[in-house]
């Protein structure tokens, strides 16, 4: 039976790219009726195994084992997020960025921070205070732990090196709406033409233009989900004591916190508050993680 790799999922059909084919085309399939029965529902950038149909059209027999799974966006087996945030229009927002980093940390995937729209800043080349911020946050994030790379759709800022990034992966690209996810996919693959959106300057953000899920093929051996942009996400899939160990940076303090379970808020011999007082720990960081707890304090009332 032949297998291949989902690269959309539209209307009820799984648009299938066999895996001995070299070419773009792909199979339209519906899923079987056992699938369904048996609680499972095919995602964009699963491995299937799939028979053909008299129609020239195919049914899904078999989702393969994954190896990861999002709920949103819904797809499977992506092992690398690409999170967007832009330097200018809208501002960087890292309460948001450090939002999005949590939910990767919890869905298991490795993280690459792009900082785009670089070229808006070169208006401001003379304020040192503008670079600093830049080279602050690219900076504090590479300390963390997270790869970090300034782009500019525009000019081409970065562009081959997130390229080189993504060889051989399925990856989620995903961040604030209007930020400029499908201005770098259309730097980086001309031939999508993806659609882009101006920056509504009323609201400081973009209107959505990514519609649906769809896997886009690189030259390098790689696909990347363009995901649709989100203004804001909730915490409802974390539980308040998963919420440190999705903050990396808290990982190796918490291990000799006095208390089992610590929640680094208040309790005595709290080793990752002693680094926030030393200066190991970003302030900024660890007052997103109070925010988040929060949150998630006020979501469990609400429920």
């Amino acid at each position: 039976m032949p297998e291949g790799l989902i690269v959309k999922a539209l209307s009820g059909y799984y648009y299938v790219k066999p895996a001995d084919s070299v070419e773009n085309g792909t199979i339209q399939c519906r899923g079987r009726g056992i699938l369904r029965k048996n609680g499972v529902t095919p995602l964009v950038g699963d491995q299937v195994r799939y028979s053909l149909t008299e129609n020239g059209e195919g049914m899904v027999d078999e989702v393969l084992p994954r190896i990861t799974e999002l709920i949103r966006p819904p797809i499977a087996n992506a092992r690398l997020a690409v999170l967007l945030f832009s330097l200018r229009e809208p501002d960087l927002n890292l309460q948001l960025l450090d939002k999005f980093l949590v939910h990767i940390e919890h869905a298991g995937l490795r993280t690459l921070i792009c900082l785009t729209k670089r070229d808006l800043l070169k208006q401001q080349e003379e304020n040192d205070l503008t670079h600093d911020i830049t080279k602050q946050t690219a900076d504090l994030y590479k300390s963390i732990g997270y790869d970090v790379i300034v782009t500019s759709s525009k000019t081409g800022l970065g562009t081959e090196e997130v390229k080189s990034r993504l060889a051989g992966e399925i990856s989620v690209f995903s961040g604030q709406s209007g930020v400029g996810k499908s201005s770098l996919l259309n730097a980086m693959l001309p031939e999508l033409s993806l659609e882009t959106a101006e920056i509504s300057m009323k609201l400081g953000r973009g209107r959505h233009t990514t519609r649906h899920v769809e896997l886009m093929e690189l030259t390098n051996g790689g696909y990347v989900a363009d995901t649709p942009g989100f203004s804001q996400l909730d915490f409802m899939e974390i539980e308040a004591d998963e919420l440190s160990s999705c903050f990396i940076e808290f990982q190796s303090y918490a291990e000799n916190c006095k208390f089992r379970g610590c929640s680094h808020l208040h309790e005595p011999g709290c080793k990752v508050r002693q680094a926030l007082e030393a200066g190991e720990i970003a302030a900024s960081r660890y007052e997103h993680y109070l925010q988040f707890h929060e949150e998630m304090k006020e979501k469990k009332r609400r429920y």
